[in-house]
């Protein structure tokens, strides 16, 4: 794929840029030499490579989700929380619709 001041102008129309004549003549090889970079990536033969995000292996690192949990460790007030509440509705927040 190649690209032309054209291309280069209709691009920088939609990302809503000014661009002068200059800077688009400028643009075009920069453009082309990054979409020879990404063609060059197409080429590489990456059978058997699993998809990643990272390149360090990565846990999760969980705890039980407990709703009874020790009231030392912030669970299981659920009452004395709500008791400051301005609406509490069925055991939650109650909180106004937000909606337009």
């Amino acid at each position: 794929m190649s690209v032309d001041k054209a291309t280069v102008t209709k691009i920088a129309s939609l990302a809503r840029i000014a661009m002068s004549d200059a800077e688009v003549e400028a643009m075009v090889p920069e453009l082309n030499n990054i979409l020879g970079w990404v063609e060059q990536l197409g080429e590489v033969d990456v059978t058997g490579v699993e998809p990643m995000a990272t390149v360090v292996p990565n846990a999760l690192r969980l705890r039980e989700d407990d709703v009874n949990a020790d009231p030392k460790t912030g669970g299981g007030v659920r009452d004395k929380v709500l008791a400051n509440a301005p609406a509490p509705e069925h055991g939650f927040f109650g909180v106004p619709k937000v909606i337009e």
